[in-house]
């Protein structure tokens, strides 16, 4: 069963997610990598998702008229220095790929949050999701700056949900089992 959500997530939305539900995102998602982190996410954040992420640009409109090129997830363990801040402002959710810190998913049980993973390598499929981009901090910082990006059906994976389930320790436990 594949779940659809609808941002900003609300409180509600965020506890019926467990670890590996698959979701559909529609709706507003902020992306913003390393050098945006280290500078500060300067949006109201309460109730977002960040998606880390390097888009490359958008096609120009003569040729297929999208709003950005491909976008794929980036390893989500360097902005966990960042992290903690912005889960007490209120931020919902973040999607990349990879495991995160203990002190991360210590986190994000506590402050009700979700972190999600998105296929790596499948940048050019989830560039079809986006339906608008705009940037909204740090222009200078080109493929690191602030995006503002509308998605429709955007598709991830549950990896820790507010509850402490751990996709990826799930997925251990059963492979030591077999």
């Amino acid at each position: 069963m594949i779940k659809n959500i609808k941002t900003p997530v609300d409180a509600k939305t965020i506890k019926s997610l467990k670890a590996g539900d698959r979701v559909l995102i529609s709706g507003t998602l902020y992306v913003a990598r390393d050098a945006a982190h280290k500078k500060g996410i300067p949006v109201k954040i309460k109730g977002q998702i960040i998606f880390y992420a390097g888009p490359t640009p958008a096609v120009p409109a003569g040729r297929q008229g999208k709003p950005i090129g491909s976008i794929g997830p980036t390893t989500s363990s360097r902005m966990d220095p960042f992290t903690v801040p912005l889960l007490e402002k209120g931020l919902s959710g973040m999607i990349g790929k990879g495991a995160r810190g203990e002190e991360i998913k210590k986190a994000i049980k506590k402050y009700k949050a979700v972190y999600f993973v998105a296929t790596g390598g499948a940048a050019a499929l989830l560039g079809k999701t986006v339906k608008r981009s705009e940037v909204v901090a740090y222009p200078e910082l080109g493929p690191e700056a602030v995006l503002k990006i509308e998605v429709s059906n955007f598709p991830a994976v549950v990896a820790y949900d507010s509850h402490g389930g751990d996709l990826f320790e799930e997925g251990v436990r059963k492979y030591r089992t077999k």
